[in-house]
């Protein structure tokens, strides 16, 4: 149900690494959680983040919630898709990245979850 190659945080993003730059997401259960999401409000190119920074927010039709960078980096891409149909979040939230981040501290990865682990934290 979580894809084996990506990682985890238990704000409920995720994060899926290629190479030194990762792209950024909210998993399944967050968006089930959400309900229906209707607005993205995500950061600029070139925005510095810090490891548990808010990157921005996630509005629905039951709540806004933040988004929490799982790692330290600069932003080098944002999913401009997602302005115009933030409702592919339901749809597919793990194919629906956020933002791209340049990693700054590769190292922060081992904090994060792997799938299975994951998967425990939300049954």
């Amino acid at each position: 149900m979580y894809p084996a190659d990506f990682k985890y945080t238990k704000d409920h993003e995720w994060i899926k690494v290629t190479g030194e730059t990762a792209q950024v997401g909210i998993t399944d259960y967050a968006q089930k959680q959400l309900g229906d999401v209707v607005y993205l409000d995500l950061p600029q190119a070139g925005r510095a983040l810090k490891v548990g920074e808010t990157f921005g927010t996630v509005e629905s039709v039951k709540a806004v919630s933040e988004l929490y960078s799982p790692v330290s980096g600069v932003v080098t891409a944002v999913n401009g898709a997602l302005a115009e149909k933030p409702e592919n979040v339901n749809a597919d939230p793990h194919a629906s990245w956020m933002i791209e981040i340049k990693l700054a501290s590769p190292g922060e990865l081992a904090s994060l979850m792997a799938s299975e682990q994951y998967s425990d934290l939300v049954k």
